[in-house]
């Protein structure tokens, strides 16, 4: 079912309305118009029709011809098979032999395989139902039995006249379906038919049909008939997940390389447990860094928010840590297959020994407590109060003159000019300093201390 979206621009209001036609019933174009509204507050500035295409999810521009959004690869429509089919009915003998050759054989689900009991449908060499938005809803209302990659076995298998149905995993419905709701008995004491508690199914369903009648198959050929979404080949299980994936994605986990955007399954396929796991907070955003490696070997820092790889840091010995913070693995998941440009998702970051070209680069600023910004008093050239300043030791004082004591009273030793001579004559006085004047301001304050 194709839905047709007008959006049309109204000019002198300067707001947008859309114009809304569907092809079919209205009442399951729910995701189209959220579609439409999400287009509508994403600013489209011109007239513009775009055709929904609620089978295989694509989103089609058809002013431009170009794809606008879609959805995950891993529940788009598979391509069809090319297997060669007998117009002959297939024969008792053949159906025994056939059940004999396929029950409990075990594969890796190459597509998500949800619960429920209708299950997926699978034409013979035809289209996958259901595929697109209605594979997500399936998958969100049911459940999941297996993700790709994992390993199913065809626990059950039934041939009717036009289809093949194939229960994986023990199947889609509780054992004794019907049983269990019948209770025999008389009057009021009554017994239910099947006794006991059985756990809660958790395997899936696929229906294989064909246009007439089921024809005379072989193993191999049902087997190539459910290649898209089974894999019956020998592989590990490394090679049955990455088989999944697009092949720049399968080259990554193969050559033990982590990319931003990974699932935590991706990576642990890609590097195995990690040595060592921390739980962190980033502002208000929990995340767990798993670490890889231990010097002098290269060391990854592998950051995961929820089930994704938000940011991926290498470090090697002598060289700079690398840094990758942008998602090269949603483009690749994506209908279209359009990688990210690789070159702009890597940034080297410089530590404090990092050299620097004294010619090009400013001096690094000597290491301090300040936040960025922040400025203290003394920086203001107008407040000097509080400013510690150099510390002035006293000078020493002079030695002591002869009558420099104000007081009048004898000095503790006798200089050389009252000590007699040897030959009894008086010591020449000493001319080498000049004599020392009394302070007129201290003489006078003495007499007036006298007198009263």
């Amino acid at each position: 079912m194709n839905l047709l979206f007008s959006l049309l621009e109204k000019r002198p209001a300067g707001r947008l309305a859309s114009n809304i036609c569907c092809r079919s019933n209205l009442l399951r174009a729910a995701m189209p118009c959220a579609l439409s509204a999400a287009l509508l507050a994403g600013g489209v500035t011109a007239s513009a029709q775009i055709t929904v295409n609620t089978k295989t999810g694509t989103v089609t521009n058809d002013s431009t011809g170009k794809t606008t959004a879609s959805v995950d690869r891993r529940y788009q429509q598979i391509t069809p098979t090319q297997v060669p089919l007998t117009k002959s009915e297939l024969d008792p003998k053949t159906r025994l032999e056939l059940i004999r050759l396929i029950q409990a054989e075990q594969g890796f689900a190459m597509r998500p395989f949800p619960r429920g009991h209708k299950g997926l449908t699978l034409a013979a060499n035809g289209k996958l139902e259901p595929a697109g938005e209605e594979y997500v809803a399936m998958a969100t209302t049911e459940g999941l039995c297996a993700k790709p990659g994992d390993r199913v076995v065809l626990t059950d298998v039934k041939i009717d006249r036009t289809k093949i149905v194939f229960d994986l995993n023990g199947g889609p419905d509780p054992k004794h379906r019907f049983l269990r709701h019948i209770q025999i008995g008389m009057g009021g004491d009554t017994n239910p038919v099947v006794q006991g508690n059985d756990p809660e199914p958790v395997g899936a369903r696929l229906t294989l049909t064909f246009k007439e009648h089921v024809p005379e198959l072989t193993g191999s050929e049902v087997k190539a008939l459910l290649a898209p979404l089974i894999s019956f080949d020998v592989k590990t299980p490394i090679q049955a997940y990455t088989d999944t994936l697009p092949t720049k994605l399968k080259d990554a986990i193969l050559n033990h390389h982590v990319l931003v955007g990974m699932s935590t399954d991706m990576v642990l396929f890609a590097m195995g447990q990690p040595d060592n796991k921390s739980r962190e907070m980033d502002g208000q955003m929990p995340f767990e860094e798993w670490i890889y490696g231990k010097p002098p070997k290269d060391v990854q820092f592998v950051r995961v928010n929820g089930n994704r790889v938000i940011r991926l840091e290498v470090a090697k010995m002598g060289e700079a840590p690398e840094i990758f913070t942008k998602d090269e693995v949603e483009g690749l998941m994506r209908t279209d297959g359009t990688p990210l440009d690789p070159d702009s998702t890597r940034r080297v970051a410089k530590l404090g020994d990092a050299e620097r070209d004294p010619d090009k680069e400013a001096p690094a600023a000597p290491p301090s407590l300040r936040n960025p910004g922040e400025k203290l008093p003394s920086d203001d050239p107008s407040n000097r109060a509080g400013v510690m300043k150099p510390v002035q030791f006293p000078k020493p004082k002079p030695d002591a003159q002869p009558g420099a004591n104000p007081d009048g009273e004898p000095d503790a030793t006798p200089t050389a000019a009252t000590q007699p001579s040897a030959n009894g004559q008086p010591a020449p006085a000493d001319t080498s300093q000049p004599p020392t004047v009394k302070p007129q301001m201290w003489q006078s304050t003495v007499a007036s201390s006298g007198a009263r």
